[in-house]
């Protein structure tokens, strides 16, 4: 029976209950004063249910649809403004036991070339990412108890905090490693990560469990039980997301959102991050081969319809996607990006050879982070650097507070300024420190607070002076 208030995985995600709303969504596709008033609903930016979601995404309707996109713009500046988050992964290690079918690193694989960096080489890559500008990681590695027990986790994440190099600074990492226990989670909370990541891939538990025929990760309610532990853990916030084209795209987003629901029944507080990769193609992985692939529409409008539901989620979009439809998604929702991505165990400080391909799947958007920043800017968002909210106490229930209550802006707008500033000073090239000055000033006056808007100008001149890390 469905209960989201369970912590069992059967009841909080359950079958009979997501079969039941895509019945009641199809019957009411075309009812358009039902659709009409979900809609207004969402105005109100108090969320929807997942039924009210699925209605939505069932509509057909190009009049609703482009309300719908409307609105999840105007929604998404009320909570996030123009900013834009940065950040970008780091793979650690492709060792893994698991067989996921649709993950070039699954155990069987013979033929990928095998990697894990050691900490030497974990110094090298982030003194590589400093030098482009980037502030947060996404640390990423397979399960393997023995190649990567969490104790090699966590000492990556000791000697990422401790390198300094030049003006650079790996502010926060977050950390998408497989399902653990409590006391792991503990030992991350301990490690000062930011957000905990994993993705459900599929919240169908039958196509679950044939997509991960082995290994530790074919247990579907140890893997979607994961937050449960990790908020247990301590851990403040917890990021969700579904591999989409795995399973019916329907399906997942009344999971995703069920998902989310019960993280707020049970924790008082919501999924900090909602992810929304579609699998893309990689070493012996052919995404034709999933039946379940959704065009560039589809995709647009689930983006639209989650920050209709969730209005308070960061929405996440990696260099899976392309620049065009990077762009068309900004528009509908999506609050972080990745910038220069590589998807391989290391890369960074240097380029992979072809022949020691160690992909987790193939990047579509391969610009370098400079210019990513700049096309952020020409269209009008702030590329922010910013991590105070993480290191200033702002994570779970204090952070979801002000973000719904719209306040979230009042030190993010101005720490967003001041970290980009410190990108351009920094790192930026001529044409992009150009671009970037100028929207900085226009910004200025868009802070309501009049003593905030002096001290971001007397912390702005100080950063042109050599001095860093200035946050509200």
């Amino acid at each position: 029976m469905y209960d989201p208030k369970s912590l069992k995985a059967e009841d909080f995600i359950n079958d009979d209950e997501i079969q039941d709303t895509l019945k009641y969504a199809e019957m009411n596709s075309d009812n358009l004063e039902l659709i009409d008033s979900i809609i207004e609903k969402a105005k109100l930016s108090k969320g929807l249910s997942h039924r009210e979601a699925s209605v939505l995404l069932a509509c057909e309707n190009k009049e609703r649809i482009a309300r719908m996109y409307d609105l999840a713009e105007e929604i998404k500046k009320e909570f996030y403004g123009n900013r834009i988050v940065m950040f970008a992964p780091l793979y650690l290690s492709n060792y893994c036991v698991n067989g996921c079918v649709y993950c070039p690193y699954h155990i069987k694989n013979k033929h990928i070339c095998r990697k894990k960096l050691t900490q030497e080489e974990v110094k090298k890559e982030v003194v590589a990412l400093q030098d482009m500008g980037h502030k947060r990681l996404a640390i990423e590695a397979g399960e393997d108890p023995v190649n990567n027990p969490i104790e090699y986790i966590l000492e990556c994440i000791k000697t990422i905090y401790s390198i300094n190099h030049k003006n650079g600074a790996i502010r926060r990492v977050n950390v998408n490693i497989a399902a653990t226990t409590v006391e792991n989670y503990r030992k991350l909370k301990d490690a000062g990560i930011g957000t905990y990541i994993l993705f459900q891939e599929t919240y169908n538990k039958k196509s679950y469990e044939t997509l991960h025929p082995y290994g530790p990760k074919h247990d579907y309610d140890y893997h979607t039980e994961a937050m449960d532990r990790a908020m247990e853990g301590g851990i403040d916030d917890v990021g969700i997301g579904a591999l989409f084209g795995l399973e019916l795209y329907k399906y997942e987003l009344v999971g995703l959102l069920m998902h989310a629901e019960h993280l707020e029944a049970v924790h008082g507080v919501g999924p900090h991050t909602i992810s929304v990769p579609r699998i893309r193609r990689a070493y012996d992985i052919d995404p034709s081969s999933f039946d379940n692939g959704i065009d560039d529409d589809t995709f647009a409008k689930i983006c639209a319809i989650l920050r209709l539901s969730v209005p308070y989620t960061g929405m996440i979009i990696s260099t899976r996607e392309s620049k065009a439809v990077r762009e068309k998604v900004i528009r509908l929702g999506v609050s972080q990006i990745s910038g220069a991505s590589r998807t391989s165990v290391g890369g960074y400080a240097e380029d992979e050879p072809e022949e020691e391909d160690s992909a987790q799947f193939d990047v579509s958007d391969k610009r370098t982070l400079d210019q990513v920043v700049h096309w952020l800017m020409d269209m009008g968002y702030i590329p922010s650097f910013c991590t105070a909210c993480y290191r200033e106490g702002r994570t779970g229930d204090r952070f979801m507070a002000l973000c719904k209550a719209k306040q979230i802006q009042n030190c993010c707008h101005p720490n967003a300024l001041m970290t980009l500033k410190e990108y351009l000073m920094d790192y930026a090239s001529e044409g992009t420190r150009k671009i970037g000055d100028k929207l900085i000033q226009d910004e200025i006056d868009n802070i309501p607070n009049d003593k905030v808007k002096a001290l971001v100008r007397e912390n702005l001149v100080n950063i042109e002076s050599g001095k860093r890390d200035f946050r509200f």
